[in-house]
Parts: structure tokens; sequence; C-alpha cells
């Protein structure tokens, strides 16, 4: 009874969190507060996905040649006519929420529209004249492309918004990938030590060794292109920086009283490692998973831009940034500068978050 006492006492003075006065020195940051509300924003976005985009349709690729490379704030009328979908019931809010919904109607871009007596006639945007029954037509609608359309008249702002989705589910599964990797070799090789320290980090310098780029692409010819593939790719090139400051952070905390008073009750290294080493290097594992996230983001922008990262019709920030690149000496520079923007934005708030969580987690300081 008294043993099973003091192990719980050991539990409870041992269970380390974020402090208050650690969250109130990183509020009184602006730099890493702005770049945090900058991840929130984008976070909502990616979440809100098809519910809030212009183009609900999946993958928002929706083609309306006739409307290609229109300037940002263009307006267009369609004519919208009755297709097979047009019976059938919509889906539901969470597969729209999740997957789109294709349009329930045919959309016919339209120059001009009129109502005669029993037909609807319209001219085309080459001035052709075309004409329905009003039994044909769903009815007329007027849009708005904020952002302007690329070279397949999609909705630029659609593909940006759905963009977000793929860059941060990118860095959020990579990062889980990294931290779970990384921890659990690098506090067994700094708590067991020996043989087991040294094989583990003769596996970190190899992996250390080789370029993340090549590496990544190396994982992606082998598990081949898409979208779960390319989380894996990066998830695996990312777990020795973790690895390597857990390592170093356990083989300083291993030697601490508390971690002596375990073992002397008969605690079992699993259990030492998890619930008494592991919660006091919170803060430098925060951190580390900080600044990979904004690297994941720019490795999964660069592989698309190269064709082996997410591959289209899905979305993608470096995908967009390829296909418009031609345009930068043109006078639609804009559908690449866009995306490019949009990299540069959420990685510099990700790195914002990671040093002012590194300022205030520094008890030196």
């Amino acid at each position: 009874m008294l043993q099973q006492k003091r192990k719980r006492r050991v539990d409870a003075l041992v269970g380390l969190s974020l402090d208050q006065l650690a969250w109130r020195k990183f509020c009184r940051n602006p730099l890493a507060v702005s770049g945090l509300v900058v991840i929130a924003l984008f976070s909502i976005m990616s979440i809100m996905g098809y519910i809030i985009t212009p183009d609900h349709t999946p993958h928002c690729n929706q083609q309306y040649l006739e409307l290609a490379t229109l300037k940002p704030g263009s307006k267009a009328t369609f004519v919208c006519l009755h297709n097979s979908l047009s019976d059938k019931p919509r889906p539901s809010w969470i597969s729209t929420l999740i997957h789109g919904a294709p349009l329930p109607y045919t959309a016919v871009p339209v120059q001009s529209v009129n109502q005669e007596a029993d037909s609807t006639v319209a001219f085309s945007m080459a001035g052709q004249r075309l004409a329905w029954a009003n039994s044909e037509v769903v009815g007329i609608k007027h849009r708005t492309f904020m952002l302007g359309t690329d070279a397949f008249g999609r909705d630029v702002a659609s593909m940006l918004m759905i963009g977000s989705r793929v860059s941060l589910s990118v860095g959020f599964i990579a990062i889980i990938i990294a931290l779970v990797i990384g921890i659990t070799l690098g506090a067994a090789a700094a708590y067991f030590g020996g043989w087991v320290d040294n094989a583990i980090m003769w596996l970190i310098n190899v992996v250390w060794s080789i370029p993340t780029v090549l590496l990544v692409i190396a994982i992606t010819f082998a598990l081949g292109k898409g979208f779960w593939q390319i989380f894996v790719a990066v998830g695996l090139t990312m777990w020795v920086d973790v690895a390597r400051v857990v390592r170093g952070e356990v083989m300083s905390l291993k030697e601490k009283e508390y971690v002596e008073a375990a073992r002397a009750l008969g605690y079992r290294p699993l259990r030492i490692i998890v619930r008494h080493i592991l919660p006091n290097t919170a803060g430098a594992v925060v951190v580390i998973a900080a600044s990979n996230f904004a690297s994941a983001i720019l490795l999964e922008a660069g592989l698309s831009f190269l064709g082996i990262g997410v591959q289209p019709p899905t979305p993608s920030w470096g995908m967009m940034v390829k296909e418009n690149y031609g345009y930068l000496m043109l006078d639609s520079a804009y559908l690449a500068l866009l995306p490019g923007a949009a990299i540069m934005l959420i990685v510099l708030a990700f790195m914002l978050v990671g040093s002012g969580l590194r300022d205030a987690l520094d008890i030196k300081r």
C-alpha cells in the first residue's frame, strides 16, 4: 500500500506542462500571435473546404475554357441547363464538405441572355446565337471571379482555398509520422545507451547525410505518386531532427533525481520514459515540430512543382505555380504569384510561431 502511494506521488510531482507564465510571454509577442492568427485562418479555410469555396465541385475542377485567364473581379453570366444530376438528391453537407459536389446542372457561359415567348435566347462568348426551350433551363446565374480564372477557366480563389487543405494536411500528417519515429528512437537511444545508442545514431547519421530533397524524391519513386504517398515520403525524412533533439533532452533528464527515484521504486523503463521523461521534453519537441511543419509545406510545394507530388486534378499550391509560371512575364503574373504568396505566408507564420515558442519556453531568459 505504501509502495503504491509513493508511486502515485511521484507521478503527480513529475507531470509538467506549458505553464501560464510561458503562455503569457508567448501572447506578448506580436509576431508570434500574428503567425498563430494566420495559421488559424488557413486551418479554418481548409476545414470548411468546399462549403465556403465559390466552386463546390470536386477538386474545384469546373472548367470553362471560354473564360480562361479572366482578370480578378471579372463577372460572368451562365445559363443553367438540366442534366443527369438535376433530378437526383443532393449529397449531404458532410459529403460536400469533404469531397465537394458536382453541379446538378450544366452551366453555359454566355455574353448576354434574353427571354422570348417559350424559349431562352443567348449569345455565346464567341458571338454565336443559342436558344433553349424554357423547360430545359434551370435558371440564369451571375458569378464574380474574385481572383480571376486560370488557363483552363477554373476559379483561382477556390483552388487556393482547397490547396491550403493539401499543404496543411501534408504538414500535419508528416509531423505526426516524424514525431512518432523521432521520439521513439531518440528516447530509446538516450535512455538505454550502449549498443542501442550506437545503432540508432548510425542510422541517424546515415539518413542525415542524404540530402532531404533527394531522399524524399527517392521515397516518392518507391511509393508512387499520389496524395497519401507524399505524406509518408515527407514524414519519413523529417524524423532525424526530432530524434536528435529528443536524444539530447533525454540524456540530460535521465540523470535527474526524480528519474532515479522512479528506478528505485521499481518502475519499468517504458513507464519511466513515457510518464516521467518525455513530458519534460515537450517544449523542445513543440519548437522543432513547428519548424518542421514549415519545412514539410515547402517540400510538398517543391515536389508538386516538379510533378512528383500531389497529382492533378487535386489542387496544390506548388502545382499551381508550375502550371502558371509561364505567365510571370505576361500581364497575368498573379496566377503564379498568388499561390507563391500563400506558401510564403503560411511558412512565415509557422516560423514566427516556432520562434515565439522557443522564447517563451526558454527558462534561462
